[in-house]
């Protein structure tokens, strides 16, 4: 058996890439609503660690997957605020920050979830 050529790879790679952007709404419209959760869940206090795991993970798959299909960026800053959570659910301070960071996250991603630059 054969390896498969770079022009193969890269052409599956590309795929792939374009196979994850067509993810990225819906995977955002996840986000949103785990944000909401948190929030209604907890009437302005900090979530409970049990109410944050959703949002937890759903950052954490961001993180994990959008450098490697072309979304760097994008990855970069859902590790930041994944983290951010992390420290949330385990020492229960820090969240007043939290909720417009993903929000800033969401509107970013709305409108070119490929960008070089978050802004």
């Amino acid at each position: 058996m054969t390896a498969p050529s770079e022009t193969d790879f890269r052409a599956r790679l590309a795929a792939l890439n374009v196979k994850f952007a067509a993810t990225v709404p819906a995977t955002m419209a996840k986000i949103a609503q785990a944000l909401a959760d948190c929030r209604s869940s907890s009437d302005g206090a900090t979530p409970t660690a049990a109410a944050l795991h959703p949002l937890h993970e759903l950052l954490h798959g961001v993180a994990g997957s959008a450098g490697t299909f072309g979304f760097a960026t994008l990855g970069r800053e859902a590790r930041r605020i994944e983290q951010q959570v992390r420290t949330v659910m385990k020492d229960g301070t820090g969240w007043d920050a939290i909720p417009a960071q993903v929000e800033q996250l969401l509107a970013w991603a709305a409108r070119d979830p490929a960008a070089l630059e978050f802004n």
